[in-house]
């Protein structure tokens, strides 16, 4: 059974840092270019809801179902988005990846391609998880490639599933990689850096 705690995860060209109170003014700041809070497909805290959207990800960490990071980008040393492990069912040894979001001018990096290989490398090695799962907005066509060029296969669509920001309700997109089909992934993504290339996001 998977056991979780705050953790660093380094590499290629990324740090994950544990998310901590502090911060909340890099991470308003990260949020701030592209005003990401206003695409209504995602889950991007409003300047003045920083803090509580960090302590929610923190409660969520006290109780075990999210471990969040907040992403640093090597070369500049800035904070440029955040990502968690969410929805951890450890009696099965799932974990989920979300909450993902990044500065408008570091989407379609190699920051997202970096981010999931350091994360799914973590869960599948270390922590012993048999099956990663991903979700997103029906409507958020952008992520959903994304998420396919990743390599993680298309599980379905539960309807009527969340709430948006604003209200209304989602339909979430799943997918999925699980643990024999890990090793042709990680080749791909270790590959895809290599050359330069970036899996969306």
């Amino acid at each position: 059974m998977i056991t979780i705690a705050p953790v660093t995860l380094e590499g290629h060209g990324v740090r994950l840092e544990p998310m901590r109170p502090e911060h909340a003014a890099d991470l308003t700041t990260a949020a701030s270019d592209g005003r990401l809070w206003e695409l209504w497909v995602t889950s991007v805290p409003r300047p003045d809801a920083v803090a509580a959207y960090i302590g929610q990800a923190l409660d969520g960490l006290g109780a075990g179902h999210m471990l969040p990071w907040v992403v640093r980008e090597l070369s500049t040393n800035a904070i440029v988005g955040s990502t968690r492990y969410h929805d951890i069912v450890a009696e099965i040894d799932r974990v989920e990846i979300g909450y993902t979001w990044y500065a408008a001018r570091w989407q379609r990096s190699h920051v997202n391609t970096a981010c999931k290989l350091l994360l799914m490398t973590y869960a599948f090695e270390s922590l012993g998880a048999q099956v990663v799962g991903l979700r997103t907005d029906n409507f958020n066509f952008r992520s959903q490639r994304a998420i396919e060029a990743l390599g993680a296969k298309k599980d379905g669509v539960i309807r009527h599933h969340r709430a948006r920001p604003d209200g209304s309700v989602r339909d979430s997109v799943m997918y999925s990689v699980i643990a024999p089909e890990w090793p042709d992934v990680k080749k791909h993504l270790t590959q895809r850096l290599a050359r330069g290339g970036t899996a969306g996001g």
